[in-house]
C-alpha cells in the first residue's frame, strides 16, 4: 500500500512541476517577464485551466505527503525522541550526569599504529 501511495506521490510531484513551469510568468520577480499593466492593485484574473490543475496537483501532493507520514509513523512504532530516551546511558556512550553531552571517541582510537622495523645494525 505504501508503494502505491509513493508512486502516486511521485507522479503528482512531477505533474506539479510541469504545470508550474508551463504557466505564464506574472513578472516582477526579477524585473522581467509579462506584466501587461497588472499590478498589486489590479483586479483578479480569471482562473485558467493550468491554474486549476496546479491547485489539484498541489492538494493531491499534500494529501499523499500526509498519508506517507502517517504510514511511516505507524511502521516506526513511536517517536524518535522516545527511542533515544529508552537507551541507557551506559550503552549510548553518554555520561549519566549530562544527557546533552556529545560522545567523544577514546584517545586510543585516534592513534595510528607504526610499522615494526628492525633496529639498525651497529658496526
Amino acid at each position: 500500500m505504501e508503494n502505491i501511495v509513493l508512486a502516486i506521490h511521485l507522479i503528482l510531484a512531477l505533474g506539479l512541476i510541469c504545470v508550474v513551469l508551463l504557466q505564464r510568468s506574472e513578472g516582477g520577480g526579477l524585473g522581467i517577464g509579462g506584466g501587461g499593466g497588472g499590478g498589486a492593485v489590479s483586479g483578479r484574473a480569471a482562473a485558467t485551466a493550468l491554474g486549476k490543475a496546479t491547485w489539484v496537483f498541489a492538494i493531491g501532493f499534500m494529501i499523499t505527503s500526509l498519508t506517507l507520514t502517517v504510514m511511516a509513523q505507524r511502521n516506526a512504532g513511536g517517536s524518535v525522541i522516545d527511542g533515544l530516551n529508552a537507551i541507557p546511558a551506559a550503552e549510548s556512550g553518554l555520561p549519566a550526569t549530562d544527557p546533552n553531552a556529545i560522545p567523544v571517541p577514546d584517545s586510543g582510537a585516534l592513534t595510528v599504529p607504526l610499522p615494526v622495523t628492525d633496529p639498525p645494525a651497529s658496526e
